[in-house]
Order: structure tokens, then sequence, then C-alpha cells
């Protein structure tokens, strides 16, 4: 089984095709009629369906792995683990799962990247939900310790009352669509139907 695509993919950190492409070469398999080997990489699969944010199609997948990888990688297991941890909406426990696990060399970079993605997304929603937050609060959302956080949202420009332990979210600017001058729409087409006449 050519898993070079696959390979190729995550080398060149193209992370969001990689659960197209391992989707693919698992329905190229088995139109095949190959039968699955115990070295598919079910853990990189799983994990690119969370990047991608398709939790369905990875509870899919999850139920389709043998109960024999799930006991003998532990690595697949752990990813399930984020999944989980998605499907709830633990937000701190995703983190808490990504720590959680010694990831090995080939998925150490995917689940880094995932784990950026992850902490940039939990930053926006803080940015869409609130206009105060809790410093403890917005640790738990960005899993980092709360100097961590703290330094990590005045980068971004919110602000901190140290006496209350309170953040101010800097709210990102409002892009408006330029209006156009109902003279200007008149000129255009006086000067189109000129052109065409």
């Amino acid at each position: 089984m050519d898993l070079s695509p696959i390979t190729a993919a995550l080398a060149s950190k193209l992370y969001d095709k990689v659960a197209d492409i391992c989707d693919n070469l698992m329905l190229q398999v088995a139109a095949d009629g190959v039968a699955f080997q115990d070295d598919w990489p079910y853990a990189i699969h799983l994990l690119s369906h969370f990047y991608v944010h398709d939790i369905n199609s990875a509870r899919f997948l999850w139920k389709s792995i043998p109960s024999s990888i799930k006991e003998t990688q532990p690595e697949v297991t752990a990813v399930w683990k984020i999944g989980q941890q998605l499907w709830l909406r633990n937000y701190s426990g995703v983190h808490e799962a990504i720590r959680g696990f010694e990831w090995s060399q080939e998925l150490q970079g995917f689940v880094a990247a995932f784990s950026e993605l992850y902490t940039k997304e939990m930053f926006q929603l803080l940015v869409n939900a609130y206009s105060t937050i809790s410093v403890e609060d917005a640790a738990l959302f960005l899993g980092m310790s709360e100097d961590d956080a703290t330094s990590y949202v005045l980068q971004q420009g919110w602000t901190v009352d140290y006496a209350s332990r309170m953040l101010t979210v800097k709210k990102q600017p409002v892009v408006t669509e330029q209006k156009l001058d109902p003279r200007k729409l008149q000129q255009l087409t006086e000067y189109v139907f000129h052109l065409e006449h």
C-alpha cells in the first residue's frame, strides 16, 4: 500500500488536505479489494478529520477501526481522546488530551499544527463572545497557564485589570462594504450604453 501521498502532504504541512488524501486512498484500497493492514495511518487519518472540523467522519472512521488496532496502538486512542473532547465541547479537555500523550515523531508536527489552529479558533471565539472575561477562564479556553494566556491576549491588543484579574477584549474592526454612489452608477451605465450604441 503506497502511503507516499499522505507522507508528502504531512512533509509539506498541507494538513488541510490530509483528510481527503486519506479518504481517497482508503476508498481506492477498498475498491481494489485489498484488506487493510495494520500499517494504515489511523492516528493521522483521525486527526486529519479533526483538523478540518469533520467530527462525524472521524466518528465513522473510529467505529471502523479494528479493536485490535485500538488495543495495540495507543496513539490512535490518544487522538480519539482529542475528538471526544471536541465532541463534548470541553475546550480545556482538548488541550489536556493534546498535552497528555507523548506523540510519535511522525505525528508531532501535525499535532502541534492542530493545537495552534485550535488555540487561534478558541481566541476568535472569545473575541466574538465576550467583552470581558476572567484571566482564569481565558486560560482554560486557550489551554495555557494564566500568565501565558494573559501575555498571549495582551499581544492581541487586549487589556488586563490586574486587581480584578479581568481581561477586556479588543474587538476586531468590522469591515463594512463601501456603498456605491448612485450618481457614479448612473454615469457608468450611461458610459456603457454609449459604447454599445
